[in-house]
């Protein structure tokens, strides 16, 4: 019976809530906001809070009206993950990605704008496809 406290301090640990991020699932998942299902593994993101909720989004318009409305504070959010449209399914952290905005993009909820984990990439895709660059903190701003 000298094990018994061990089984407990286990059982705990499984069930104990996890703060971590987890893969969209692509085909599955549905929009927090705008309940559309997520089709197209260039774009989503992810928003986990400290207890370890998770919120799915399709598009950076869908992300940026949830974090501007008063679901959620913003002390609570631990992570804030945005797909990297170069390497799909990838999620990256949303704070210090590079965003670009062309009409070329034809995003689910409209907002043209796709983000990428490195700032050579962007380089190439404007080049490819026209836009203008924003970091995060032009996007926050854009969408208040």
């Amino acid at each position: 019976m000298k094990s018994f406290p061990i089984y407990i301090a286990v059982l705990a640990l499984l069930f104990s809530c996890s703060a971590d991020p987890r893969p969209i699932s692509y085909g599955e998942d549905v929009c927090h906001h705008c309940k559309m299902k997520l089709m197209d593994p260039h774009y989503g993101a992810e928003i986990v809070t400290q207890k370890g909720k998770i919120f799915i989004f399709d598009d950076v318009n869908c992300l940026m009206s949830f974090i501007e409305s008063d679901e959620v504070n913003d002390v609570d959010l631990k992570h804030i993950l945005i797909t990297d449209y170069d390497q799909p399914e990838t999620l990256y952290d949303a704070t210090i990605a590079f965003y670009l905005k062309s009409d070329q993009f034809k995003t689910p909820m409209a907002s043209n704008i796709v983000a990428f984990s490195d700032y050579e990439t962007l380089k190439k895709y404007k080049a490819e496809h026209g836009g203008v660059y924003m970091a995060w903190g032009e996007l926050v701003t854009q969408f208040k």
